[in-house]
Order: structure tokens, then C-alpha cells, then sequence
């Protein structure tokens, strides 16, 4: 494993974005001779911002210590190399980690709705899917599609230092492939997580209620579904800015579910056939 110091991932969430914009315009502002009263409430806004990420973090259930762990490896790794190495066009970066209080809302899904059998599409380092796989029971699964194998090895590693890693079974192969034979198998899931390539999003979702891979109370949580405030930002989006609203309107559309977006990191959706 190639090792680097470690570094504070940067901000990928609308709210970590504000954040960092709101202390820059703060900083710049205060070497100026303007109002007292602008400058202190802008100080104020950005202490709104800043705060509530940490605070909420603070508030919440601490992560297990296998948890802790892989979020260490990850925060470790020097991704910008691995994808230099690979040249695979799959660009991997820390920032990719569902973290902390993500993590511990996915094991309150889990936990609620005494799901059993558990689908993540788009595994990563595999914090999600320990995550969920903590609060499964003992005979619960958390079955996992990566197309990476490197990462896919990352995460087994991870896994196998957790008491809950036996819980997790991987399957490296583009996602659409390992659906096609979870659907062969007449396989049924209570909860699918979405963390993958944001263009295939509508593609998932649409293949996960087509071929009835959900229980009939089962349900889907999609990540991202924020994209750091693109989808309703003015202005030129990237690539994954522009698949995210496309998908976002193409459920808002969808006549066969109930769904509601909540504005948690970088934004998750929750999606229940009618």
C-alpha cells in the first residue's frame, strides 16, 4: 500500500462548499475599512456555516472503532497516485467515503426497518457497507459491487480486521452485470445504497424496480443526489453535476415511487415503490 502524509479531505458538500466561501469572503473583508456591523455579520454566517457540520458530527453516535480504522487507511492511501498508476479513467479520492454521520444514519435505516439482506452499488473502501453491516444481524448480508479490484482488496482487508466483516460478501464486476444475475437468481434485497458512477444512476434504479429486486417493503437510498449544489446552481456543470439532475428530474417524474431528498452531506435521496 502506497503511504502519504495525511490530509483534510476537501469540501465536497454544498454546505462544506459555503463554508469555505463564506470564511474566504471573511478573510478578504477584514483587512477593509467597511461596516463593523457587515463584518460582523458575515463573521456570524460563517460560524453558522462552519459549526453545524462539526456540531451535528459531535452529536452523533461515535463510529465503531473498525470504522475508525478504515477511514485511517483510506485518509492514508495517496489515491491521486493509484489513479496515475491505473490510468483506468476511475478517478479515486478519500473525499469518495460515505463518513461518520452518514454512516451512522445508513445503520439507523438498517436498524429501523430490520432489514436483513442489504445491496450497495459502488462499494469504495467499503465504509458504507461496514457501516450497514453493523447493524445487521448475525445472519444478515451486505452484498457489495465494485468494479475496481483494487479498492475491492482495500476494503476486504478492512473488513476482515471487523467482527462484522464476515457479514459482507463483494462482487467485482460492473454493476449492471452483477444485477443482471442477482435478477437471474430471483434475488431480494430490503435495502439498496447507490454510491456509484452518477451517469448509471437511472439506470439502477430503473433495473432494481423493473426486474423486482426489492422486498415488498424494501427501499433504495441514493448518494450524492446534491452534487455540491449543481443541479440548481446557475451556471456550467461538470459531467456528474449534469447526470445528477437529469437523475433527479427523472424521479421527480416517475409515477411508481414516493421519494424525498434530505440534505445530508452531499445529499441522499430515499426512494419506496408506491
Amino acid at each position: 500500500m502506497t503511504i502519504s502524509a495525511v490530509k483534510s479531505p476537501r469540501p465536497v458538500t454544498p454546505l462544506g462548499i459555503l463554508a469555505t466561501k463564506l470564511e474566504s469572503l471573511s478573510q478578504q473583508l477584514a483587512a477593509l475599512d467597511i461596516d463593523a456591523k457587515l463584518k460582523l455579520e458575515l463573521q456570524q454566517a460563517c460560524e453558522l456555516a462552519s459549526g453545524l457540520d462539526p456540531y451535528i458530527s459531535h452529536c452523533t453516535t461515535p463510529e465503531s472503532p473498525a470504522l475508525a480504522a478504515l477511514v485511517r487507511r483510506t485518509q492514508s492511501e495517496d489515491w491521486s497516485q493509484r489513479f496515475a498508476e491505473r490510468q483506468t479513467g476511475h478517478q479515486l479520492e478519500q473525499e469518495m467515503l460515505s463518513g461518520h454521520v452518514e454512516g451512522q444514519f445508513l445503520k439507523f435505516l438498517v436498524y429501523v426497518t430490520q432489514a436483513r439482506r442489504v445491496l450497495e452499488i459502488g462499494m469504495f473502501t467499503g465504509y458504507s457497507a461496514l457501516a450497514m453491516a453493523e447493524a445487521l444481524p448475525d445472519d444478515g448480508e451486505v452484498v457489495a459491487c465494485e468494479v475496481d479490484a483494487y479498492v475491492a482488496k482495500f476494503a476486504q482487508d478492512c473488513f476482515d480486521e471487523s467482527p462484522s466483516g464476515q457479514k459482507i460478501s463483494i462482487e467485482v464486476a460492473p454493476a449492471m452485470v452483477t444485477l443482471q444475475q442477482l435478477a437471474t437468481a430471483n434475488e431480494k434485497f430490503d435495502l439498496v445504497f447507490i454510491d456509484a458512477d452518477k451517469a448509471g444512476y437511472v439506470n439502477y434504479v430503473n433495473f432494481l424496480l423493473d426486474n423486482n429486486l426489492l422486498t415488498p417493503h424494501g427501499f433504495i437510498c441514493v448518494d450524492n443526489t446534491l452534487m455540491q449544489g449543481q443541479p440548481y446552481l446557475v451556471g456550467e456543470s461538470t459531467a456528474n453535476g449534469v447526470a445528477i439532475a437529469t437523475f433527479n428530474q427523472t424521479i421527480a417524474d416517475d409515477p411508481r415511487i414516493d421519494r424525498v431528498l434530505l440534505p445530508l452531506r452531499d445529499g441522499l435521496t430515499l426512494i419506496r415503490r408506491v
